[in-house]
């Protein structure tokens, strides 16, 4: 089992920064891929960026590619979304998720933090 916690939402103005941090606990030795994701009011969960665990390749949905960065701290099982020039469409929950060596998809996640981008 791999517990996640996140943390770093916040409410926040157009064109302003935020750093979300997800936290990893439990089996971290079986980490494949962490990702976040975010779900907006009324919409479906959709993909932000992941990272590879071994290797750091990343993965950035078109949406948010060079506004949002996704990097991780091996030495504290966590992993970081770094966003900026934040659009009040960004405003959602944001979630991360992880997947074990076992394959399968992303089975673990955090709570959510909450992002609220006013414009």
């Amino acid at each position: 089992q791999v517990q996640l916690v996140e943390s770093g939402g916040g409410l926040v103005q157009a064109g302003d920064s935020l750093r979300l941090s997800c936290a990893a606990s439990g089996r971290t030795a079986s980490l494949r891929h962490m990702a976040w994701f975010r779900q907006a009011p009324g919409k479906e969960r959709e993909f932000v960026a992941s990272i590879a665990w071994s290797t750091a390749v990343t993965i950035y949905a078109k949406s948010i590619k060079d506004r949002f960065s996704i990097f991780k701290d091996t030495s504290r099982n966590s992993v970081f979304l770094q966003m900026t020039s934040l659009k009040p469409e960004d405003t959602a929950v944001y979630y991360c998720g992880a997947e074990s060596t076992l394959g399968g998809g992303y089975e673990y996640w955090g709570q959510g933090t909450q992002v609220t981008v006013s414009s």
